[in-house]
């Protein structure tokens, strides 16, 4: 077993050239439970036994260092024999003595049980002061080196509450347009969810969400508009398209958001339903595709499809 783990060990650090798994130390693990019967009376057999041996131990050729392991919460107790990469063949030779006498004596005491042996890399990767400041010097120029118009990451709460304020706001003027257009469908776009389909969703919500007379500033009030919504973002222009229970008789909403979607190849819609559908077209350098780009196109199209259905005013 342990002539089969130093021949993974050399091929890892040599053969296959990598270097994260270099070693030049090994060591050798003993371990066993102890009860905590009597004052911990196995315990401190097995330290008695330890000490017997340590000075041999210790004075194994290539041995760099010995340590003791306690764990008084999984009772766990451990010798750890460290040794240079060369000395450690040496030592596996002679049958890791005095391993073969410790672990017996171990056996032998009340208490004890779980007897093992493990073989592993053992490795001080602790860096020095002069290595930590290179460190950080280079983690401070990565930093400095990073695009300076790269955004943080937006904290989801606040921007879904610009989301809702933005959506709010525009279903105010959703809902004076139409009623002095004689409208019963608008498209438009939003800024806020760049592209994200499920804040296309909370705005547009936001446009039909019933206006409360008494508050000073309105939001919302359009939901008995029908409405197809954009939003562009850098992955993607995402759309929500909506028609409202009464209108359903006159316009499919799937349908609609179907065929503007469909202009662009590799558009689709994500989910359909009666009321609420939503769809995406995702940016495509190699054909032109950009969001902001062919977003007014789309909308555009959308009203078209529209006054295909007698459902949009002709352009005077």
């Amino acid at each position: 077993r342990s002539q089969l783990f130093l021949l993974v060990l050399r091929r890892a650090s040599g053969d296959l050239k990598m270097p994260f798994v270099s070693f030049e130390h090994i060591a050798r693990e003993w371990r066993c439970k102890f009860s905590s019967d009597a004052d911990n009376a196995s315990l401190m057999a097995a330290q008695a036994k330890l000490e017997d041996i340590l000075a041999g131990l210790s004075s194994i050729e290539g041995v760099v260092s010995v340590q003791r392991i306690v764990c008084g919460g999984c009772l766990d107790f451990k010798v750890v024999t460290k040794l240079t990469k060369a000395a450690f063949a040496d030592w596996e030779k002679a049958g890791f003595a005095p391993e073969g006498d410790f672990l017996d004596a171990l056996k032998a005491i009340p208490g004890i049980s779980n007897i093992e042996t493990q073989t592993y890399t053992l490795e001080d990767v602790k860096m020095n002061k002069k290595d930590c400041k290179k460190a950080q010097e280079k983690k401070e120029k990565e930093q400095a080196e990073k695009p300076k118009d790269e955004k943080p990451p937006e904290d989801p709460a606040k921007k879904l509450k610009k989301v809702i304020k933005e959506g709010g706001k525009r279903g105010v003027e959703i809902e004076g347009a139409a009623d002095m257009g004689g409208l019963q469908f608008f498209c438009t776009s939003v800024d806020e969810p760049e592209g994200d389909v499920t804040l296309l969703v909370e705005s547009v919500k936001a446009m039909n969400a019933k206006s409360d007379p008494s508050e000073e500033e309105r939001k919302g009030g359009s939901g008995h508009i029908g409405k197809m919504v954009f939003s562009a973002g850098t992955s993607q222009l995402a759309i929500v398209a909506y028609v409202p229970e009464e209108k359903q008789g006159e316009l499919v909403c799937e349908e609609w958001l179907a065929k503007v979607v469909g202009v662009h190849a590799g558009g689709k819609v994500l989910k359909a339903g009666k009321d609420y559908s939503t769809g995406c077209i995702p940016t495509d350098a190699d054909k032109g595709v950009f969001p902001l780009k062919i977003r007014e196109g789309l909308i555009l199209e959308a009203n078209n499809f529209l006054r295909s259905k007698g459902l949009f005013p002709e352009d005077n």
